[in-house]
């Protein structure tokens, strides 16, 4: 290979080029059997239902539990300081934020809803 050619086909890799397609024949006869199972598609889309995720009640379920009470109460604290400094404009020093304290509650959130949902999905 030499160096023009290497070049020349370089060049036509990066450049654009027109594409021309041919159009698949038409026929009307065809069409209408391809709309009855488009029709069927969608109506059994319609009729199969997404089971419902048990995770987020069990999270909040497990919120409430005396267990996990101290990180909600952490995370709450946390929330309302951050939202007070956002609104206050004099407001100096360093901003916060709850990201500690969020995973604080989501770890033992889990730790507690675990158990409740593989026990649901057997």
């Amino acid at each position: 290979m030499t160096v023009a050619s290497f070049f020349a086909d370089l060049y036509e890799s990066l450049t654009v080029s027109d594409v021309h397609a041919e159009a698949p024949p038409a026929e009307p006869e065809a069409e209408e059997p391809a709309q009855e199972k488009e029709e069927e598609a969608e109506a059994e889309e319609e009729e199969e239902e997404e089971p419902e995720d048990p995770m987020p009640a069990l999270l909040e379920e497990c919120e409430k539990t005396a267990a996990c009470a101290p990180a909600k109460h952490h995370f709450d604290e946390c929330v309302e300081r951050v939202t007070a400094a956002a609104d206050d404009e004099n407001a100096k020093g360093p901003k916060e934020d709850c990201v500690e304290e969020f995973f604080h509650l989501m770890h033992c959130t889990t730790q507690c809803a675990a158990p409740k949902l593989f026990a649901k999905l057997k």
